[in-house]
């Protein structure tokens, strides 16, 4: 499955991440692994290699041929790859929604990219999944993610407690949500 959702005004593209995106994949964590240390789980030192990096690209390709998770490279118009945006734990049936989670090299932060690539992974979802539902979990204090996720439509729906272990630490995260109804195609 290969395709891209453009955004050509914000100047981003989505990708299905391949096994040829491996390399830029590590060096876009090694990059970053410092500066987003506070809003990820603890990885061993293995995770920061190309073999694993190669493992989880993999892994979800399997995935999004099960239709059970997508993972999507941010690149600019140039190729470069500058985030990665996943929908995953894709729940269908009755439920028809999943989770979305994203990061952006710390120096593309405030350019408005992220929110673009949300916008373009929510039209995804909404459209060519089929979805009702998409949520999201942050930390508290992660106001950058916050305004990313309301300049979206997602709305605030609670506290969840010790959540998820975030930096060797069980964390509160403020869910999200955004349904299909609530999506505007075009953002404002």
């Amino acid at each position: 499955m290969s395709f891209k959702l453009y955004n050509t005004p914000q100047g981003i593209y989505l990708s299905l991440l391949k096994l040829m995106d491996a390399e830029a994949l590590l060096n876009l964590r090694h990059r970053n692994r410092k500066e987003h240390q506070q809003f990820e789980p603890l990885r061993d030192n293995d995770y920061f290699t190309l073999e694993s990096q190669r493992q989880l690209i993999n892994q979800r390709i399997l995935d999004a041929q099960q239709d059970s998770a997508y993972m999507f490279g941010i690149y600019l118009l140039s190729g470069e790859l500058i985030g990665q945006i996943t929908i995953s734990n894709v729940v269908r049936g009755v439920g028809q929604f999943a989770d979305i989670g994203y990061f952006i090299d710390h120096e593309m932060q405030g350019k408005g990219y992220t929110s673009a690539a949300v916008h373009l992974i929510l039209g995804y979802a909404f459209r060519s999944l089929g979805l009702h539902r998409l949520q999201a979990a942050i930390l508290p204090h992660n106001d950058g993610s916050r305004r990313v996720l309301e300049k979206n439509g997602f709305q605030a729906e609670g506290l969840a407690r010790r959540f998820i272990k975030i930096n060797g630490e069980w964390q509160d995260h403020r869910t999200y949500a955004i349904l299909a109804e609530d999506f505007l195609p075009q953002k404002p």
